[in-house]
């Protein structure tokens, strides 16, 4: 059996990882190979034999002790033979001393235990349309939407520290800047209350993240980013489960449930805002 040699995936091979996920069924955006490397221009791992790329992962380390685990994506023809073990172990290696999550597909979840991970809850993916709505929910007297372009990226860098556990401002600058991308925030004498990003994917659009102070915030939010892309075009928000609020904006806009994934970390669960939560940023990434 030859050696696996990992090394880390160079910022032009990226699409690589793009295609593999999109192979697999989980529907990257178009443009996330930037923002995707902003966030660790090391923490994507490639897996080589005789130079053939054959298996990938991200081990993404977030300030001084968190990490995220994704694209864990062994081709098919190299599964079973033991290149996914061996890429695993140096990712959980890159990621030591770090309290690490990843969003796990169920049936792997046992597999995730034995790493010591630990269930914290679980993500729903749900489906629905584009397109404006006959009644967007009306906003208090002193909301409003506003373009996130519109204001200083600090205070968009501040709001959302509360609902991850580490900095990521030069994720969050890239991802807010891919093509054919909208952004809008709701303000409340001027302070930011919530904000929502909509981006184009290999199949329709995603919204991640969706944070917002209420439940009508989140809603109108969710509306106005649906109001951006075309009617007929699909529509994805990945919904934690466990947040009542949020699972009752996908129902009540009639997003019906794809599949879910196993929210997991190896420390404790962190102390973010997850009522606040109504769409994750991502699967891959947190």
């Amino acid at each position: 059996m030859p050696t696996l040699t990992i090394r880390p995936l160079q910022r032009a091979e990226m699409a690589v990882a793009l295609d593999w996920a999109a192979a697999e069924g989980w529907n990257p955006g178009h443009h996330d190979a930037a923002p995707f490397h902003a966030a660790d221009p090391q923490g994507f791992l490639l897996g080589l034999l005789h130079d053939e790329p054959v298996a990938l992962i991200s081990a993404v380390r977030y300030g001084t002790d968190s990490g995220f685990i994704g694209f864990y994506i062994v081709k098919p023809r190299w599964r079973g033979q033991g290149h996914g073990w061996a890429l695993w172990q140096a990712a959980l290696a890159r990621l030591a001393g770090r309290n690490v999550g990843l969003d796990g597909v169920l049936a792997q979840q046992a597999n995730y235990l034995k790493s010591g991970f630990k269930l914290a809850w679980r993500n729903i993916r749900y489906q629905g349309h584009g397109g404006a709505v006959d009644e967007p929910p009306a906003l208090g007297s002193r909301e409003r939407i506003v373009p996130l372009a519109s204001l200083p990226f600090q205070a968009l860098a501040d709001y959302d520290r509360a609902f991850f556990p580490a900095e990521r401002s030069g994720f969050l600058r890239s991802w807010i800047a891919q093509p054919q991308t909208q952004g809008l925030g709701i303000v409340r004498d001027q302070c930011l209350i919530g904000y929502g990003v909509v981006r184009p994917c290999r199949t329709g659009y995603k919204i991640g993240p969706l944070f917002a102070a209420t439940p009508n915030g989140a809603e109108a939010l969710f509306t106005a980013l649906c109001a951006q892309v075309p009617a007929d075009a699909p529509v994805f928000l990945d919904v934690p489960e466990l947040h009542a609020d949020a699972v009752a904006l996908a129902e009540r806009h009639r997003l019906r449930p794809l599949f879910e994934t196993a929210r997991m970390y190896t420390g404790p669960v962190p102390d973010i805002a997850l009522p606040r939560t109504y769409g994750i940023t991502s699967f891959e990434l947190g």
